[in-house]
């Protein structure tokens, strides 16, 4: 597969592979069937008078195209590649939307302490889960359910205010959005580090934080 590394990934950091034209109802499948996660359809882009716009229907959405559709999404996720395969038939634009705190939960970064951060613990040669880059300058880690509620004592651990750094945790309640699913014109989700046979294994939030945490703590200063 042909691959693109952006210049401002560092060396070191896993290139992106190039995403376009991968339908969004094979990739939802494959998340439901190869990674036993449970996957949702969510918002997706239709042109009105001719401009891309959010099927919500709200003009100034501030995430077109990549949001669930109602308040009860998180009871509408499923973990079955038909029930998914069904979803993707009726609305095969939709975004892809994959539930935090079931199989994992995420760590939630900026970029440039993201990839300062990975770069690093490529070198260390941590054992990684899956990570996405948003268009809007994120990096998501993925690591075992559970994070969100140990990330603040962690961090309150290594030195910082909970509060104090850009570090969060995405766990029940919310969710990620998957790549190839494109943010309106922003551009679309993509793996810095896609799914694999040798992460499936996720790691805990403890053996991420401390590198994490720094980065975001040298980005604040």
């Amino acid at each position: 597969m042909d691959v693109t590394g952006p210049s401002r990934f560092p060396a070191g950091t896993s290139q992106i592979p190039q995403q376009r034209g991968e339908r969004l109802r094979d990739a939802a499948v494959r998340y439901a069937e190869e990674r036993h996660w449970d996957v949702l359809s969510g918002t997706w882009l239709e042109a009105v008078d001719g401009v891309e716009r959010c099927s919500c229907g709200t003009a100034d959405c501030p995430a077109p195209g990549a949001h669930p559709t109602g308040r009860d999404w998180v009871n509408q996720a499923t973990g079955s590649a038909v029930v998914v395969r069904r979803m993707w038939a009726r609305t095969p634009r939709a975004a892809i939307l994959l539930p935090t705190g079931r199989t994992f939960d995420a760590l939630d970064v900026p970029e440039s302490a993201g990839c300062l951060a990975l770069a690093r613990m490529e070198r260390r040669q941590v054992e990684l889960g899956p990570v996405t880059c948003t268009p809007g300058r994120r990096m998501l880690f993925f690591v075992l359910p559970g994070a969100a509620a140990k990330v603040p004592d962690l961090v309150r651990n290594l030195g910082w205010p909970p509060n104090a750094i850009d570090l969060t945790a995405r766990g029940e309640g919310d969710y990620v959005v998957a790549p190839p699913t494109r943010v309106g014109l922003r551009g679309p989700i993509q793996w810095a580090r896609r799914p694999t046979a040798a992460n499936r294994w996720l790691p805990d939030a403890q053996e991420l934080v401390s590198a994490l945490a720094y980065a975001c703590g040298r980005e604040r200063r």
